[in-house]
């Protein structure tokens, strides 16, 4: 188990580091912890401006929301040992030639993402916080109690979305009721009750009463939920033989608005086939926004409705921006190389692909902005939302090419994209918060946008790229 195990680790560290340079990706925690370290001397102005308790519950629910994206094993297992696993030949392939078993091969390999993942981003930052603490003149046990209910959030997100993912794969009706009825008692709970909601995560409750029994409870709630992931985990997927018609051709003609739409209709047609489309929206966008919402709300009492709403179209086109990585993590790039294309043209089938996925962000922050009595805003969130969707891709096409998912983790593109989107997404929040009408200023942005664009086509035009 353990030699197993410590295999796959190095396995994944020496596929990312023969990525992007051995020096690149071992600087990426040591990114993070400077980031964090720097950022904790910014509480104190932070605190003039916003209540700390809100800073604590937007930390707590940022990496909840960061095991919710790692944890999502189950929908996607199907995809990941089809395609990602033997394409790459990796360890976690080898239960079809060797006597291991697929599900101790899956444990290890959950277990392997979740101390990895630990090291690449939950322990840089706090270490970041523990080492700014002496010099701030704070006392080392908030420090320390962070680094605590931090790894519990990453575990708890993680292990919640493996749950009801691998619930998922066996019965998507089942997986239906469970996720109704488990609303419903949050919402009884919270409204019917008035209960606290955030008694509703356990690792806040350690965070703001540490106790033995706080802890235990917290603890207890992730090993259930990883033991019942487990139980529910299936590598079998059992399916009759299926027939397809011919999709591609009616298909094309229904987006002949489209520059590149033969391939933008094979996006589509991979997308739907494969059975990620509905996965990947679910745990990659609507949960991580429905979970990034509630946080946003418990902030009604500092802020005004249509600035939360504002707030939240920010986040809405952060996290968009990664539908980008939906239609470049499993299309082999090989497989275009013997078409007369060039690197693009399928960079151009991607983002017009990117451009037509939009259309379910809009329809979240226009179901949002309803509920929540911001109808008049929705122009304005709208704007706001689509305007830093297509900065943030512009970003990761003119510096991640093909490849978004994996060059990020390179250190030196990790900090141009954060110094990159950062500031922008600084100055558009703060002048929506002056007043509502700069957020049609957002539009500015798709100025800068397009020129990263156009010179990230001619840069990968011009690089060797694998597989061409």
């Amino acid at each position: 188990m353990f030699e197993l195990f410590t295999v796959m680790f190095k396995e994944e560290w020496r596929m990312h580091s023969t990525l992007f340079g051995s020096l690149n990706f071992a600087l990426f925690p040591v990114l993070i912890c400077a980031i964090a370290f720097m950022g904790a001397f910014l509480l104190p102005l932070i605190g003039t401006v916003m209540d700390i308790s809100v800073l604590v519950i937007l930390a707590h629910g940022n990496f909840a929301l960061l095991g919710i994206m790692v944890g999502s094993f189950g929908i996607m297992g199907k995809e990941i040992m089809n395609r990602r696993f033997g394409q790459a030949s990796l360890i976690a392939y080898s239960a079809r030639s060797l006597p291991v078993s697929e599900k101790r091969l899956f444990l290890n390999f959950v277990v392997k993402d979740i101390v990895y993942y630990f090291i690449l981003w939950v322990l840089p930052f706090c270490m970041g916080f523990i080492l700014a603490a002496p010099v701030l003149g704070m006392s080392l046990y908030y420090p320390f109690l962070t680094l605590l209910t931090l790894t519990l959030s990453f575990l708890t997100g993680l292990c919640a979305v493996f749950l009801l993912s691998s619930g998922y794969s066996r019965s998507k009706t089942a997986f239906v009721i469970v996720i109704a009825i488990l609303v419903l008692a949050a919402a009884l709970f919270v409204f019917g009750y008035n209960g606290e909601a955030t008694a509703l995560f356990p690792p806040l409750a350690v965070f703001y009463s540490f106790s033995a029994g706080t802890l235990v409870i917290s603890v207890g709630v992730i090993l259930i939920l990883f033991a019942l992931s487990m139980v529910f985990f299936t590598s079998e997927y059992q399916s009759a033989e299926k027939h397809y018609t011919n999709r591609l051709i009616p298909l094309s003609q229904r987006l002949a608005m489209l520059p590149q739409h033969d391939l933008v209709a094979k996006d589509f047609i991979d997308l739907y086939r494969s059975g990620i489309g509905i996965g990947q929206t679910l745990f990659s966008f609507l949960l991580p926004l429905g979970l990034i919402w509630m946080i946003l709300s418990v902030m009604g009492g500092f802020l005004s409705p249509e600035k939360v709403l504002f707030m939240f179209a920010v986040v809405t086109g952060v996290i968009s921006s990664t539908m980008y990585t939906w239609l470049t993590e499993f299309d082999a790039v090989a497989s275009y190389m013997f078409l007369p294309l060039r690197v693009s043209s399928v960079m151009k089938a991607k983002i017009e692909s990117f451009t037509v996925l939009q259309i379910v962000p809009v329809i979240s922050l226009i179901c949002v902005a309803l509920s929540s009595g911001t109808a008049a805003y929705i122009p304005h969130a709208l704007v706001i939302a689509l305007s830093t969707s297509f900065f943030a891709l512009a970003v990761m096409v003119r510096f991640c090419g093909l490849a978004p998912s994996t060059l990020i983790y390179n250190a030196r593109i990790f900090l141009t994209y954060i110094l990159l989107t950062g500031p922008a997404v600084l100055i558009l929040i703060t002048l929506t918060f002056a007043s509502p009408l700069f957020a049609f200023a957002g539009i500015i942005l798709l100025v800068p946008a397009w020129h990263l664009i156009q010179s990230g086509f001619e840069k990968w035009d011009n690089t060797d790229v694998a597989g061409f």
